[in-house]
């Protein structure tokens, strides 16, 4: 089944359903809802795709679900939206299960990766067409697609086909049809994929301002780091088909709960180490090059623990001269990145790290290789069981 299919199956039978039909032909929208996720499994061919996952979205705000190809999220948009059966899990809506309601009925919108527009109907036939199969008389799907259109910027598009409007144009309306129906929680999977990057960055503007404005619950799937962050106010980070962490932007980004956060949410440089001594005082490293370092405090490994240490680019700083607490390191090249330079170093047993420092301090880029001294902010170092890593374990002496 195509994309196309699906969204018409969608509409016919599972749109959702969120107004409330009073005798006097009033119609009143279901507004926005906390959306509970609970032990929520799916299998393909006897395979987990998504195991025991659990998260909260707060009523009103934008939730990410981030990960790698392959870890689940689209799964899970789907399994929310009825598209998949829930084994085992609950997920409920405003304290409703709707773990066995058809999706007609969760009061959900979905705007699909690829847009799935009708390329036969008009921007407005497309944003009506979820109202048609709920059969609203057509003055009411007319003033209802006429508010949506002004909503997301489309006046005057009205009667062009989706072939003819660029792509950020087809997700607007694609957006509008989601909403059509008042949904009480709006799902995107991936929905700026296929954007390049300054229209990207525009209309995930738009979006965070349509949907302050209009208060609705929204979780977007994503596998770009940095739009997620942009956009959520809270980001569930997946991994293998289970939740690595949930926090907002700056707890993920901060304070990583594991090695695969640490790395996927932002760049971090990787050190492997053993925990030589522990005391009151602090801790003593042997890093992976053979040199100590002394951290001014505990990391919570016992000694002889074999760890991996992290660091943000931002929180190493070269010097050209050795300083205590400093690493040597071979400077391989530095880039100008706008008001920042980059830069690329080594350690001597060939562990690959970066940098990034503001031009106006950065250590000057040389001509070629060269050695530098490399300055941890000990206060934002992380420090994971070695056995996380994807690496060959560091040996002492090794």
């Amino acid at each position: 089944m195509d994309v196309v299919q699906m969204v018409r199956g969608w509409h016919t039978d599972c749109i959702p359903i969120v107004m409330r039909h009073y005798p006097s032909g009033s119609f009143v929208m279901a507004g926005p809802s906390n959306l509970s996720v609970r032990g929520l499994s799916h299998r393909y061919d006897g395979k987990p795709a998504v195991d025991n996952v659990s998260f909260e979205v707060t009523s009103g705000e934008i939730a990410a679900l981030l990960g790698p190809s392959g870890c689940g999220k689209s799964t899970i948009l789907r399994a929310i939206a009825g598209f998949l059966p829930v084994q085992p899990g609950v997920i409920s809506l405003g304290g409703v299960d709707l773990s066995s309601r058809p999706g007609r009925s969760r009061g959900i919108g979905m705007v699909f990766q690829n847009y799935a527009l009708f390329p036969h109907m008009t921007v407005a036939e497309n944003i009506g067409y979820p109202l048609s199969c709920l059969g609203w008389p057509r003055h009411r799907r007319r003033a209802r697609v006429e508010e949506l259109l002004s909503t997301v910027q489309l006046n005057g598009l009205e009667r062009r086909l989706p072939r003819s409007l660029s792509g950020g144009q087809q997700q607007r309306v694609a957006v509008a049809r989601a909403l059509a129906a008042y949904p009480s929680l709006l799902l995107l999977d991936e929905p700026f994929a296929a954007l390049d990057r300054a229209l990207r960055l525009e209309l995930q503007m738009e979006l965070i301002r349509l949907q302050r404005s209009l208060g609705i619950t929204t979780i977007i799937v994503t596998h770009d780091q940095e739009e997620a962050q942009t956009l959520a106010g809270r980001i569930i980070v997946m991994n293998n088909g289970c939740v690595e962490q949930v926090g907002s932007a700056t707890e993920v980004y901060d304070n990583p709960a594991s090695l695969f956060v640490n790395r996927f949410v932002g760049h971090a440089s990787c050190i492997r180490a053993s925990v030589v001594s522990v005391d009151e005082a602090g801790a003593t490293l042997l890093l992976s090059n053979g040199q100590t370092l002394a951290l001014p405090h505990q990391l919570g490994f016992a000694v002889g623990s074999h760890i991996v240490l992290t660091a943000r680019p931002e929180d190493l700083a070269l010097t050209a001269r050795p300083v205590v607490g400093a690493v040597a390191a071979t400077l391989v090249m530095s880039i100008p990145h706008g008001p920042s330079i980059v830069h690329s170093l080594k350690l001597s047993d060939g562990t690959e790290l970066r940098a990034v420092e503001s031009r106006d301090r950065a250590v000057e880029p040389g001509a070629g290789t060269r050695e530098v001294f490399m300055r941890l902010d000990a206060r934002k170092l992380h420090a994971f069981p070695a056995a996380a890593d994807d690496q060959t374990k560091f040996q002492p002496g090794a």
